[in-house]
């Protein structure tokens, strides 16, 4: 559903990332080769070959997992009760806008799957919960998590439109009431681009990633190879945090904006992140925000 009071330059983004990103990317690769075979017919054959060949892998979980993999390079959380952390904070991954059993809209899959672990954490530490999404995708976190979870939301961010400005309008609210390191909870694919804005805004996080798409032993089971509708959904999302990066990494204007963070539960601060030495038992250092490792893996 398009929302008119979007400002424009929020709608270009949203048209011009629709145009890289699959399915459109592969078809528009298919169209290019097949409006060049009377001029160019070998060009035009092999142009959409290549959109096809481009489509099918993507749907191909083995071939997905290289995409998503690297992304996914984000420790899972240990012992919350020993990261620190005074608040979590959990970002939105969208909202389904029909939903009749319900008279109404309500959060997407993506968002209930961050939800759920949020408040597995906020059982584990008793943390407050901070809920970043815009409007009126707060709102309906925050119905979701009392009405279906039983838990409440200290904090409602509901004025962002994308994942830079949930860590600006967020860390705003959270540094008002003296919260200077938190747990952040978003899908693992999502977390590097997360944790680069939050860091940025100057606030320490420790990263609380869930519903990984990629597992350790993909490739040795004959459906790996079978192409379907789950990898294609992978391989969009991935293209999207990979396109998400390289604009993060233009804006920041410069290549140590990124964050790369293995090993333990600790938290990384912005500070420590900057000057590359680890915090706790957390080794986190400052990368460009698309490694050299990273696209080789792509190959």
């Amino acid at each position: 559903m398009c929302d008119v009071s979007m400002p424009l330059s929020f709608l270009f983004k949203k048209l011009a990332s629709a145009m890289v990103l699959p399915p459109l990317a592969p078809l528009l690769l298919i169209a290019g080769g097949l409006l060049l075979l009377r001029r160019r017919p070998a060009l035009g054959r092999a142009v959409a070959w290549a959109g096809l060949l481009v489509a099918l892998l993507m749907s191909v979980p083995a071939t997905t997992h290289y995409l998503i993999a690297p992304l996914e390079d984000v420790p899972v959380l240990g012992d919350p009760n020993g990261s620190g952390a005074q608040a979590i904070v959990v970002l939105s991954g969208g909202s389904n806008d029909y939903m009749p059993e319900y008279a109404g809209p309500g959060p997407n899959r993506l968002t209930l799957e961050r939800l759920r672990y949020a408040v597995h954490l906020v059982h584990r530490t008793g943390l407050p919960l901070l809920v970043s999404g815009g409007s009126p995708e707060a709102e309906m976190m925050a119905m979701s998590l009392a009405e279906d979870f039983g838990v409440g939301v200290r904090w409602g961010e509901n004025q962002s439109l994308d994942t830079a400005e949930n860590a600006r309008f967020s860390v705003k609210m959270l540094k008002a009431d003296v919260i200077e390191r938190v747990l952040l909870v978003t899908h693992a694919a999502h977390m590097k681009r997360a944790m680069n804005e939050f860091l940025l805004q100057g606030i320490e996080v420790t990263p609380a990633p869930t519903a990984f798409f990629s597992r350790d032993d993909m490739g040795v089971e004959l459906f790996d190879y079978v192409p379907g509708m789950s990898a294609y959904f992978a391989s969009w999302y991935a293209i999207h945090e990979w396109v998400g990066l390289l604009v993060q990494r233009f804006w920041s204007g410069s290549g140590t904006a990124g964050m790369e963070a293995r090993g333990g539960p600790a938290g990384v601060s912005a500070g420590t992140a900057r000057s590359g030495v680890a915090r706790g038992t957390c080794r986190a250092r400052m990368v460009k925000l698309v490694d050299t490792r990273d696209l080789k893996s792509l190959g």
